[in-house]
């Protein structure tokens, strides 16, 4: 994640107003004791006759002592890393494995393979895997170790080992899932609130996400108008002998606040619009962890009442219900645990997020302001300067 002291830091040429949010708001972000570092950079375009795609490498740096080796290096295709989500569902489907960004992410925004593209790509990737690092089950993951360690054929033949079982069973398991949720009798209530929360949650964040491209699209527009306002002022002066300086001084003003509105895209571009996007798709993740946790509830509760009507085997069923009970507790725990933990980063994510922007807005604004009133202060000296001159005798 991008540190906040970069996310905070504005140049010292760009005049701050003392009641400026950016003087008053501060985070303190201390230390953190890790000890797995985990870099994706490099993309690299590969053409073959059948296909064109992208591979990154993902250097990985470790004192911990299951791995072989103090540093990896590797190179891994989108491919790749949808293959360890998957692994990650699969060996724990009750935690809230972090998403990945899509086949295209933010469609129509960017075109795939250019390079805004493979960046933003590459940025997501890069925070994925260290999301996963900071679990902490995820990071323990024997598929995980394999993804940083493994080389490309390495990698190819434990994949070949078979595709996981969500893979396998796809759009059933989803199905089943959904089915089961509305028939769940001894849903615990704290389920039933998660329930509740994220689908109030999914349609914030939904329209949030909607809100904030719409307001970049509205900048861009604006930027793009505002580039071709300024040097209609200068190519003005040219027949204004008069007002020539001043109409070159507006196009001056004009610019500067073009090159600031590009900066405060730049901003919401790279710190608002990700994030958001990317609750958007943990909204779907934590809907489909609820729906697998009603999955082991449903099969407890299909049992239990199997046994009440005495359709089979008393101690046969007892057996197995006991291994439910077992099954769906650990489930129940892993949620609860991994629920406390996403809730916490998100309220962060958000915080942290909306401040930047907030803060970006004041900078652009103040920025702005401070360039028109200069450049008004100089209007004003001009006039005073012609008025002194006509009263002489």
């Amino acid at each position: 994640d991008t540190s906040l002291a970069e996310v905070n830091s504005f140049s010292p040429s760009v005049p701050i107003s003392p009641s400026s949010m950016i003087n008053q708001y501060k985070f303190e972000d201390g230390p953190e004791l890790r000890d797995l570092f985990i870099t994706v950079d490099d993309p690299e375009s590969h053409i073959t006759a059948i296909e064109t795609f992208i591979t990154y490498r993902v250097v990985t740096k470790t004192t911990r002592g299951e791995f072989d080796s103090s540093e990896y290096e590797v190179r891994r295709r989108y491919q790749d890393f949808l293959w360890l989500k998957s692994k990650l569902e699969e060996a724990h489907p009750t935690l809230i494995i972090p998403p990945l960004p899509e086949k295209f992410i933010m469609k129509g925004m960017v075109e795939r393979f250019s390079d805004e593209f493979i960046e933003t790509r590459r940025k997501a990737l890069h925070k994925f895997l260290n999301r996963i690092a900071d679990h902490p089950t995820l990071t323990f993951n024997e598929d995980f170790k394999i993804f940083l360690t493994a080389q490309a054929w390495e990698l190819s033949s434990h994949k070949k080992q078979g595709p996981g079982l969500l893979s396998r069973m796809g759009q059933t398991v989803r199905a089943v899932a959904s089915s089961v949720r509305g028939a769940v009798k001894n849903r615990p209530e704290m389920f039933t609130e998660m329930n509740n929360y994220m689908e109030t949650f999914s349609q914030k964040i939904n329209l949030l996400d909607r809100i904030a491209h719409r307001i970049y699209k509205e900048e861009r527009d604006y930027f793009n108008e505002m580039k071709e306002y300024g040097p209609i002022h200068t190519l003005w002066s040219a027949s204004e002998e008069d007002i020539a300086d001043s109409l070159k001084g507006i196009a001056s003003c004009i610019d500067r606040c073009c090159k600031a509105t590009e900066k405060r895209m730049a901003g919401l571009s790279e710190h608002l619009l990700p994030i958001l996007h990317e609750y958007v798709l943990y909204s779907e993740i934590l809907t489909a962890v609820l729906k697998r946790r009603d999955q082991i509830q449903g099969e407890l509760d299909s049992k239990v009442d199997a046994l009440a009507n005495k359709k089979t085997e008393k101690d046969l069923f007892s057996e197995e219900i006991g291994k439910l009970e077992d099954k769906v507790e650990r489930a129940n725990n892993a949620l609860k645990a991994d629920w406390d933990r996403w809730k916490q980063n998100m309220q962060w994510d958000m915080r942290s997020s909306f401040t930047n922007v907030a803060e970006n807005n004041l900078r652009y604004y103040e920025e702005c302001l401070a360039t028109w009133e200069s450049f008004l202060a100089s209007q004003s000296v001009d006039l005073h300067v012609e008025e002194d001159s006509e009263d002489r005798p």
